[in-house]
């Protein structure tokens, strides 16, 4: 199933992956990336293909709704998760994958960003350190915003690397460690909207002080 749906979409995308080589042929790898375009995780997942391992990401559960969806979805492994609730079952099933040596994807900052700076929420550290055995790979992908410029055809880019600031550390406080993986990627692709006439949404609200738990403990899946 992932093959027929990858194939296409790399030609389309004319999707280039660059530093493919971080990620281990087996044995479990957390995926960390920006989220700028709805094209990012088919992109990502694409990516990730070439050396034949499945991606799965954390979804919205919202995505289950038709039966279609369910069946894609559920083909591809992906993990639903209720959004704002603190799910932490879906988190749980998200750190057995990680434990059963599976590839899992990530996007820290929460949903599409719409051209503006992000805060990294902390379930990504959640994962990093639920599932100290798996590497973390971090991901810049470039060039999905311009798939809404049909027929246009984008460039998409996967750039993949290793944090130069090191693996996970144990001590590490789970907002520093969340803010460090994503400021490195964003130092490599910096926020960008998307559209014809793209326009940068205004700033993120910030977290009330009362969300806090929450937000801790809610998974970063992304938002179409």
């Amino acid at each position: 199933m992932l093959i027929l749906i990858f194939w296409p979409l790399k030609w389309w995308c004319r999707l280039e992956v660059q530093g493919i080589e971080t990620i281990p042929e087996s044995g479990a790898v957390l995926v960390v990336s920006n989220h700028d375009s709805w094209m990012d995780p088919l992109a990502l997942g694409a990516a990730i293909m070439t050396r034949d391992r499945p991606l799965r990401f954390l979804a919205k559960a919202s995505l289950w709704h038709t039966w279609i969806q369910r069946v894609l979805l559920d083909g591809m492994g992906q993990i639903p998760i209720e959004r704002g609730i603190g799910d932490t079952q879906a988190m749980q099933a998200a750190i057995d994958a990680l434990a059963a040596g599976d590839a899992v994807g990530i996007f820290p900052e929460g949903t599409i960003s719409r051209g503006r700076p992000m805060r990294a929420r902390r379930g990504v550290a959640r994962l990093a350190q639920g599932a100290p055995s798996a590497a973390v790979v971090l991901a810049a992908v470039s060039g999905g915003t311009d798939a809404i410029r049909f027929p246009k055809r984008p460039h998409i880019v996967v750039d993949l690397f290793e944090p130069a600031g090191g693996q996970p550390r144990p001590d590490e406080a789970p907002g520093d460690l969340a803010e460090r993986l994503m400021a490195e990627v964003r130092e490599r692709v910096p926020p960008v909207a998307a559209g014809r006439h793209p326009e940068v949404a205004g700033p993120e609200p910030a977290a009330r002080p009362a969300e806090a738990p929450v937000a801790a403990a809610e998974a970063d899946a992304p938002r179409r």
